[in-house]
């Protein structure tokens, strides 16, 4: 695929590994829209990178609506959906509720599921299409405390495979990136990025692995790639 003059949605767009991916996107030519709950951080974000902004909670049926909506009144094609938004939080399995697999799953899964299928009705029409589900290496093997978002991630990794098999018919790539320990916000309730760990990924090192992958000739993918910070202690 082509970067350059590239139409592509990212969920998850204003901070971390979202942001540095469109911002390495844009960099290279691509038209990028981002989605995030909050509307001014979405906004602010989307000035700083020079992308459209989505005000859309993933994990909201009618946002994700109407998310393809503007995006496709804007663009009039989509070529890549990245669906990058997630939450997540460690927890002991004596102390897990319901609520938590509900919060998460909402988002990890349903959310990522409900966005895969409206992009995948657009890709068929067009007989064409990208799509990179942000896994992570918990979707591999699981931790102490990862109940609830390792399986969230397990599930994503099984839904893509599943896309995988009924989606190349219509040259569709479906990809999962699995990174491991990223300095972002994520997980953190003040949504402040940490920049000051020299020994673990940041968001541009996961963004270029996406560029990588989405580069790649059409004629192959990648069904899935995991990156890890090489030396994290």
């Amino acid at each position: 695929m082509k970067i350059e003059n590239a139409n592509i949605l990212i969920t998850g767009g204003t901070l971390g590994i979202g942001y540095a991916t469109a911002r390495l996107l844009i960099e290279h030519g691509a038209n990028v829209a981002i989605t995030g709950r909050d509307e001014k951080r979405t906004h602010k974000a989307a000035r700083e990178l020079g992308a459209m902004p989505i005000t859309a909670d993933v994990a909201n049926p009618d946002d994700v609506k109407q998310t393809f909506k503007t995006f496709m009144n804007e663009y009039g094609r989509l070529d890549a959906l990245i669906n990058n938004a997630g939450i997540g939080y460690s927890k002991r399995l004596e102390d897990v509720s319901l609520e938590d697999f509900q919060q998460i799953y909402s988002v990890n899964v349903f959310g990522a599921a409900m966005m895969g299928k409206r992009a995948a009705e657009i890709f068929k029409k067009q007989n064409y299409g990208n799509i990179i589900n942000i896994g992570s290496t918990a979707a591999t093997k699981g931790y102490e405390g990862g109940t609830v978002y390792a399986s969230s991630k397990f599930a994503l990794r099984g839904m893509t495979q599943c896309w995988q098999m009924e989606l190349r018919p219509y040259n569709v790539r479906v990809m999962l990136l699995n990174p491991s320990e990223v300095t972002t916000a994520f997980g953190r309730e003040e949504r402040e990025e940490r920049d000051s760990q020299p020994n673990k990924l940041r968001g541009r090192e996961i963004a270029r692995a996406i560029k990588g992958a989405l580069e790649l000739d059409d004629r192959g993918f990648i069904p899935e790639m995991a990156v890890w910070a090489t030396n994290p202690f």
